[in-house]
């Protein structure tokens, strides 16, 4: 049985934007129409175009709320969307501008793969080349170089990123499916037949955890290096995502892991902080990515929680002084099994989503799931005054990590048994990367 006995707290400097300030951000021109039928009920993405079954006529996502299209109703959510025809929006993502007009950036927007904006403080150009959980993640091109790069809007190479998965070439990003994942619009998946299925069509939450080999209105056939990625958050995108840590290694670690965490969930996460089991030597790199798993299976019962085991503990991670969403609980979720309302909020604010709203999202979305992880590990310090990712590239040793995760109830003394089972995990996954785990293991 998995004992959650951490509590740590950490604090991130950022605003979250008013969701109302999101502004529409012009997407894609294509000779193709792939416009969807529009469903009730569907969150669509900002520049998805549908058309509209009872009238026959098309309308474009130019905003979005706190889910997408908010399952809003074409003909009467105006601010929403906007009438369109098929043939000059595809709503596929990809090239993003035409003809030479781009956009201003504006802050908070989601931007597809393939867009270019100019940002208005320099005049410059600059092209999304990766993608996260919400395209662009909101985040600022000059700032955010893995997702931005600058471009020139009515060149050849403005264009050139379109529709596909993180650009061209034949590297296949298809994940494994896993039962009950919920997987985004455009997502590619690899089935256990060997085939590959392309979501073509979103529910409630994404692919509602359906088959691809039963559930046709969600997904078609497809071929990985044709159907990549599209405009989901699942893909990765390039080798700016690769990891370390192979997916038959990772397997190998988390054989019966639950379907939330998937593979290539973790390396979508890893995006957004491109130092993560990336900075130093190949040594230094694999421990870090060992420490990180290490710590991630102790807190989650080798990946098997999604949510906290003791249901009695989910009323009371409410503090008071930080406010809690009405009807929403805190208890721990995802792989670093997150808990209280302070730092859904944090980790929400940093990573460009609103989990203090919206909690389940960590147990039910895989990027969103590890981006939390792996933001904690790249900023929270807790007892150990350091980041666990400054702890291992430093060779302050994994000892440092634990203490920085929930040193203040296990270290010096206070839970040996824990401190082993961290130590345990650590030596195995270090043992399948082929690395010497170092020393200073304990604290």
């Amino acid at each position: 049985m998995f004992h959650k006995t951490r509590r740590w707290l950490a604090c991130v400097a950022s605003v979250l934007l008013p969701l109302a300030a999101l502004a529409w951000a012009p997407s894609a021109s294509a000779a193709t129409c792939n416009a969807v039928t529009w469903q009730y009920g569907t969150y669509y993405r900002l520049g998805d175009v549908v058309r509209y079954p009872n009238n026959g006529s098309y309308y474009k996502l130019v905003n979005v709320g706190g889910n997408g299209s908010d399952a809003t109703d074409p003909t009467i959510s105006t601010w929403y969307w906007q009438p369109t025809s098929c043939d000059t929006n595809s709503g596929g993502g990809g090239g993003g501008n035409t003809g030479g007009s781009c956009p201003n950036w504006q802050q908070g927007v989601f931007y597809r793969l393939g867009d270019i904006v100019r940002y208005p403080a320099n005049g410059n150009y600059y092209k999304v080349v990766n993608v996260g959980g919400n395209g662009s993640d909101g985040t600022d091109p000059t700032i955010s170089t893995w997702y931005w790069q600058p471009s020139s809007c009515p060149g050849g190479g403005g264009g050139g990123g379109g529709g596909g998965g993180g650009g061209g070439g034949g590297t296949c990003t298809a994940s494994n499916w896993q039962a009950g994942v919920y997987y985004r619009l455009g997502d590619v998946v690899r089935y256990s037949n060997g085939n590959y299925y392309k979501l073509v069509n979103v529910g409630g939450n994404g692919s509602d955890g359906t088959d691809p080999t039963i559930s046709t209105w969600y997904w078609q056939p497809t071929t990985c290096s044709g159907g990549g990625g599209g405009g989901g958050g699942g893909g990765g995108g390039g080798g700016g995502g690769s990891f370390i840590v192979s997916e038959a290694q990772f397997n190998q670690m988390f054989p019966s892991r639950n379907g939330l965490y998937t593979y290539n969930g973790l390396v979508s996460a890893m995006a957004g902080w491109p130092a993560f089991a990336k900075t130093g030597s190949d040594t230094i790199k694999k421990q870090e990515a060992a420490a990180f798993l290490a710590n991630v299976a102790h807190e989650s019962d080798s990946l098997r929680a999604t949510r906290e085991y003791n249901t009695a503990n989910w009323p009371l991670y409410c503090d008071a002084g930080s406010g809690c969403a009405p009807g929403q609980q805190y208890y721990g979720r995802g792989p670093i099994q997150l808990s209280w309302n302070y730092n859904y909020r944090a980790a929400g604010q940093a990573i460009g989503v609103d989990l203090w709203s919206n909690p389940d999202l960590v147990a039910t979305d895989s990027t969103i799931a590890w981006k939390t992880a792996v933001w904690y590990w790249m900023t929270g310090t807790g007892a150990a005054g350091v980041t666990p990712h400054d702890a291992m590239v430093n060779s302050w040793g994994f000892g440092t990590t634990i203490k920085a995760i929930n040193g203040s109830l296990e270290c010096n003394g206070g839970r040996p048994d824990q401190v082993q089972t961290r130590i345990n995990f650590y030596r195995s996954f270090t043992a399948i990367i082929g690395v010497d785990p170092g020393a200073n293991l304990g604290c």
